[in-house]
């Protein structure tokens, strides 16, 4: 969503009064926002409101204000995005049309996804150590399209595998707002989602 080049429109807003700036900073800020389909960073936030303001009590201003409204400001990866909130997803699946939006995600695909998660940056010969199986370039691509995967880093050595990792979506659609939150692996084995590896 970066753009370059100078805004047409006044950051500063320094005609404006104290209060107004401010709520007009917050408009700001939900609006891009409400018009991204991906989680948006600081630094693209940055770019619509003055310089000297902080970022972070415009957020919490904005979501302060939104409690009593059916989304919420998430933070997710290194950025922010309005969601739903849960208790209205019922409703929306009755009566909106989010069919392309649904993950879709067989077992077999979440199982690979979180050792995806736990194990980056990973390659498939690791993956296939790891469930004793090749993992095929389909499930990867299935991953990869719905943008919950991306390439990660090679090793600097010739012929080294590719890796892959884990994205800021994948954080969003499960609702994490980092890698610190997913649960410990113990936890997972305990409730029978993982098994020791």
């Amino acid at each position: 969503m970066a753009r370059t080049g100078a805004p047409d429109f006044d950051r500063d807003l320094s005609d404006l009064p104290p209060e107004l700036r401010w709520r007009e900073w917050m408009k700001r800020i939900e609006a891009v926002l409400f018009a991204s389909a991906s989680p948006v960073a600081r630094e693209d936030l940055a770019r619509v409101i003055g310089q000297v303001v902080s970022l972070d009590l415009l957020i919490e201003d904005l979501a302060a204000e939104l409690e009593t409204r059916p989304y919420e400001i998430v933070k997710s990866g290194n950025g922010w995005l309005l969601r739903t909130r849960p208790a209205y997803a019922p409703v929306i699946r009755a009566a909106a049309d989010i069919g392309d939006q649904a993950l879709n995600l067989s077992e077999n695909d979440v199982t690979v996804l979180v050792a995806i998660a736990y194990h980056q940056p990973i390659s498939r010969d690791r993956l296939r150590e790891i469930f004793g199986r090749d993992i095929s370039r389909d499930l990867i691509g299935r991953l990869s399209e719905r943008g919950l995967i991306a390439p990660g880093p090679r090793e600097p050595r010739r012929g080294a595998p590719y890796t892959f990792v884990t994205t800021d979506a994948f954080l969003a659609a499960f609702d994490l707002t980092s890698l610190a939150d997913l649960p410990e692996q113990e936890q997972l084995q305990d409730s029978g989602l993982a098994q020791a590896h």
